[in-house]
């Protein structure tokens, strides 16, 4: 059982950054894809970014390429999406998402279907 914090979330206005952190219970993080993913207000949530569990691959939804870096730190259990260049668009609250990826296969980072936890959720709101 993993268990997943979200923090960082908040209002900004159009460009700025924001860093959302997302800190993981339990001793088995190296195991653990994560993701971000977002839902805005009336919308479906989809995908963001993804990181494999040893950090050494990462996919981005297009929008948000060249402006969102996903980290992780297997030593702290935690993973983070850092948000710059902000716009409004990326108004949404954002969740993460941790799936078991320990064992060998083709792993499609982007569905939902691989995770296996989720957190809370924080909101990002970006002001114009």
């Amino acid at each position: 059982q993993v268990q997943l914090v979200e923090s960082g979330g908040g209002l900004v206005q159009v460009g700025g950054s924001l860093r959302l952190s997302c800190a993981a219970s339990g001793r088995t993080f190296s195991r653990y894809a994560m993701g971000w993913f977002r839902q805005a207000p009336g919308k479906e949530r989809e995908f963001v970014a993804a990181i494999s569990r040893n950090g050494g691959s990462t996919s981005y939804l297009d929008s948000v390429k060249g402006r969102f870096t996903i980290s992780k730190d297997n030593a702290k259990n935690t993973v983070y999406l850092q948000m710059s260049s902000l716009k409004p668009e990326d108004t949404a609250v954002y969740y993460c998402a941790a799936g078991d990826t320990r064992y060998s296969g083709n792993y499609n980072y982007h569905s939902e279907r691989l995770y296996d936890y989720w957190g809370q959720g924080t909101q990002v709101t970006v002001s114009s």
